[in-house]
């Protein structure tokens, strides 16, 4: 006796692979069905004998394709038809009134494709967008749901009769891959140069490449946009792109031709190793080797190196066509610095002609632009830096669901966050909203996320910050329910639902700038806080920021306002090298500010403290991008010294506990006299302050019976403070909670954001 069974498949499950999968194992098994992509995943009706069926069901999530990722299966019984001759089919798609379906993200090239690229005998051979079910561009290419290539900016190119047959073949592995084209039907590559007139070349790809050899800088159209690339062992190209792209110092990505290039330049782990060679091929930073070929242009002042590997066919063909290979290539995002990266052919002549010498473009269009991904192995688990291509649209899962909600992030490394039932969607990277073209991709975003996934929200979270524009623009949407949520307890709550927690937790929320409930500038925040609310349990001593901004950008001037704060002018008088170096007008222009409390904001940030101590320490007086002098007061650090750490005191404020920075400075100050190196001044800083931190931890446990701890915030990124103070912790018996899947920093700030609207209004 047969017996019929239906099932309802959500996840990743369409674009994947699954349903040739599907047909392949009920044929196997001899079941007779269908299947077919619906707008919520996919619907599966199998009939057989009961020990057929259930062989299938036991076997459909442990032998799933490699790109899928189930999340639930709902299985219903339904009465057995006469269909015995029918056999198993593949249904043409179809839509539904509640889209749930789960879109893959941009996966890098996979090795049959590779070995078909190489393969003088293959018909794709060299062609530089061969994909299969397995690899290729997703949610870059796609324009709305069910995912079919009539939905993606496939659409334009018809498939030639052997594309077709392959697409049909449910055995084959380009069924119904919906970039699925080739020489005949498929994208062409062209070499433009910079005023947008093509070069004439037999093979566009070899003429970039003998570009690139020649030192000059080429325009890349890769799957999220253009890259600008320069050969990463030649000092003057990687000079001339800085020069260009108005980039000072900020560290360039370089992508090498394989592992073993990357082994010669980094210290790479097995965690990184994986990581390296995993589908998304994020960046990966890594310990540089030192005396290595790459320009030290490349990542100026830094003991790491962002290293990736080619993800598309076109890379590997770039590589290629260099008769002894690259070592490696620059290749940064295809833009001026801060402004969002290009990705439309006329859009790239006109806004990096005058960064690039040449473009090398094709007529395959990029719906939504998205940035690599950055990744970093912290305490041998893979940490998002920047989450992006690879990783979006693939939902942060939720503990329990939650109302729909747009948030809209902060300011900086801003981020939109969609819910959805179980499932939290942040956008792509979307960067610093500093400029009309930031705002527009911003609006772009948050439009084209809406869209494909057909959620209408019913309320906008924003940060609470009055001058931000992603505030002014929830602000502004008057059709939405609107609910502000303080910067650090978006923080906090970020990390509590990628660690599905629930329940009151102690979270250190630290980072450089956040808008308090005070009306001052927070950023060394202890709070006790649920998703609803929070208390200010402890933080900093606030200081004075002289000039405002300006002092984020010279952390010369925190240094002064904190030793005038704890010292007086008193501290002029101080015989070391930071003092005798400053300029007496401008120190004077600075106390006066101080002292007149004019355009000096008050901050508990503890990146403003470490902005102080790099300065005081010689290590960085102005910076030429966001954390300069906090990263390269890291990368100084001396772990052998044995200096005492330098103390923080402990002080009831009311109801909070206050961190007083006083002690710090008077020990630091010492140091300096007796010409301590910055080396060890950065040890003893950073070990003071988890000494402290943890100490904060314990009282505020006696305070209130918590035993659960989240790290959160910008300042988190800094892997000696992360993971001293988690294992110091771990130690006293907490449980600590950190982030790995979203960014510590504000690109993970829109999670937080909806999570805690969600809860006060569900």
């Amino acid at each position: 006796m047969e017996i019929r069974k239906g099932l309802e498949v959500f996840g990743i499950v369409q674009g994947v692979g699954f349903r040739p999968y599907v047909y392949r194992l009920a044929t196997e098994l001899r079941l007779t069905g269908n299947i077919t992509n619906t707008a919520a995943g996919v619907a599966i009706e199998i009939q057989g004998s009961p020990e057929a069926v259930q062989g299938f069901l036991a076997r459909l999530p442990a032998e799933a394709p490699p790109l899928a990722r189930i999340t639930s299966v709902a299985i219903r019984e339904l009465p057995a038809g006469q269909d015995h001759d029918v056999g198993f089919q593949i249904l043409a798609s179809r839509a539904g009134e509640e889209r749930q379906v789960l879109i893959s993200p941009d996966v890098a090239v996979c090795a049959d494709c590779l070995r078909e690229l190489f393969d003088p005998a293959d018909r794709r051979y060299h062609y530089p967008f061969i994909n299969c079910t397995n690899c290729g561009p997703r949610y870059t290419i796609v324009r709305d749901i069910p995912y079919d290539r009539a939905r993606t900016s496939m659409a334009a190119f018809r498939m030639c009769p052997p594309c077709q047959r392959e697409y049909d073949d449910p055995l084959n592995r380009r069924f119904h891959a919906q970039p699925n084209a080739c020489w005949d039907c498929g994208p062409r590559v062209e070499l433009w140069d910079n005023g947008g007139k093509l070069v004439a070349a037999s093979d566009p790809i070899a003429e970039a490449a003998a570009q690139l050899r020649a030192g000059r800088i080429v325009a890349v159209k890769g799957l999220g946009g253009f890259h600008l690339a320069a050969d990463a062992t030649n000092p003057s190209a990687v000079g001339s792109l800085r020069e260009r792209k108005r980039r000072v110092e900020k560290p360039f990505a370089i992508m090498a031709p394989n592992l073993e290039a990357i082994e010669g330049f980094c210290e790479v782990d097995e965690a990184a190793r994986r990581l390296l060679l995993s589908s998304q091929r994020p960046i990966v930073l890594l310990p540089r080797k030192p005396g290595v070929p790459i320009a030290e242009a490349v990542a100026p002042y830094n003991q790491y190196l962002g290293a990736f590997l080619p993800y598309t066919p076109l890379h590997h063909l770039l590589f290629a066509c260099h008769p002894t290979g690259f070592q490696a290539l620059v290749m940064t995002s295809g833009n001026i610095s801060e402004e969002p990266i290009a990705i439309g052919n006329e859009e790239a002549v006109r806004r990096l002609g005058a960064l690039a010498d040449f473009l090398l473009v094709h007529n395959r269009d990029i719906l939504l632009r998205s940035d690599d991904s950055v990744l970093r192995v912290v305490g041998g688990r893979a940490r998002q830096w920047r989450r992006s291509r690879g990783y979006v649209p693939v939902p942060v899962f939720l503990r329990e669901p939650v109302p729909p909600v747009l948030a809209v992030g902060g300011e900086l490394k801003n981020t939109l966050c969609l819910t959805r039932g179980r499932h939290a969607f942040l956008s792509q990277h979307i960067g610093d909203l500093e400029n009309l073209e930031s705002y527009r991709f911003f609006e772009e975003a948050a439009g084209h996320l809406q869209r494909i996934l057909e959620v209408e929200p019913g309320m906008v979270a924003y940060d609470l910050h009055p001058d931000y524009f992603s505030t002014r623009w929830a602000l502004a949407r008057t059709d939405l329910e609107r609910v502000g949520v303080q910067h650090h307890h978006a923080h906090i709550a970020s990390c509590m639902a990628e660690n599905h927690l629930e329940g009151r937790v102690v979270g250190f929320a630290l980072d450089g700038t956040g808008y308090g409930t005070d009306g001052h500038i927070w950023g060394g925040e202890v709070l006790v806080a649920d998703y609803r609310e929070f208390i200010r349990a402890a933080h900093l001593a606030y200081v004075p920021m002289p000039g405002g901004a300006a002092a984020i950008h010279e952390p010369w001037r925190m240094a002064v306002a904190y030793l005038a704060q704890h010292f007086g002018r008193n501290f002029l008088g101080f015989q070391i090298p930071f003092v005798r170096q400053l300029d007496p007008r401008r120190v004077e222009t600075l106390l006066r500010m101080l002292e007149r409390k004019v355009n000096s904001p008050l901050t508990s940030g503890c990146g403003r403290l470490f902005d102080a101590v790099a300065a005081l320490a010689g290590v960085r007086q102005q910076v030429n991008y966001e954390a300069q002098a906090a990263i390269e007061l890291e990368m100084l650090l001396d772990d052998a010294d044995r200096g005492a750490p330098y103390p923080l005191a402990v002080a009831e404020d009311g109801d909070a506990l206050l961190l007083d920075t006083r002690p710090l400075f008077e020990a630091l100050v010492r140091d300096l006299c007796h010409a301590v190196p910055a080396s060890a001044i950065s040890r003893r800083f950073h070990q003071g302050l988890v000494e402290a931190l943890a100490r904060v931890a314990g009282l505020v446990r006696q305070r209130t019976g918590l035993n659960r701890v989240c790290l959160s915030g910008g300042t988190f990124q800094n892997v000696y403070l992360l993971e001293h103070l988690e294992e110091r912790l771990r130690s006293e018996d907490f449980e600590v909670f950190t982030h790995a899947e979203v960014p510590p920093g504000d690109g993970g700030l829109s999670l937080g954001q909806a999570l805690v609207a969600a809860h006060r209004i569900g």
